[in-house]
């Protein structure tokens, strides 16, 4: 009887390892490989960033945004690596010099063609069960946000141009466009 191929299971030394330029996330030990972002996806990213960042000003708030590329270690071993587009954190004891151990509170992810099942499936699953509170995708495509609150189980859609209220703050709305 033939053993079974053992799959390779890479770590974060392997993301560390790749060449300059080269940008990959880590999920359970597999390396996805990340295309470089449109014009549009970057319009999307310093726009979200630039309101959440302003409204946490504005309202005296302890939390962090930060867009990609920004490192995220979600669990505490060591095949687990993500970038996502936009990171809000909470707790700056996850925030270290190489990014952010743990669960950020906020995450947002914009959709591209070739990460449409990474940001619907994987990711989504990787995030809710890391204990990330809030997950946005926004889907320049479709103009369509789909939020989940993971604690309260609620799962909403939202055109752009809509105002979409921010689960983690009370009050505070974004307009996708």
């Amino acid at each position: 009887m033939d053993a079974l191929k053992k799959e390779d299971v890479y770590t974060i030394n392997d993301i560390y390892a790749l060449p300059d330029g080269e940008r990959a996330e880590l999920i359970d030990g597999k390396i996805y490989y990340m295309a470089p972002p449109n014009t549009r996806h970057q319009m999307l990213v310093s726009d979200l960033h630039y309101q959440i960042k302003d409204y946490i000003k504005q309202n005296n708030g302890e939390c962090n945004v930060f867009p990609a590329p920004f490192a995220v270690f979600l669990n505490e071993n060591n095949k687990n690596y993500v970038e996502p587009d936009i990171s809000v954190i909470c707790d700056k004891n996850k925030i270290t010099d190489k990014g952010c151990n743990g669960a950020p509170d906020w995450v947002i992810e914009i959709v591209s063609p070739s990460s449409k099942p990474m940001d619907y499936f994987t990711k989504l699953f990787k995030y809710r069960t890391a204990g990330v509170k809030e997950y946005w995708i926004v889907d320049p495509i479709k103009q369509r946000v789909t939020v989940y609150l993971f604690e309260k189980e609620i799962m909403e859609e939202y055109s752009f141009g809509t105002d979409i209220p921010v689960g983690i703050y009370e009050g505070f709305g974004i307009k996708v466009e």
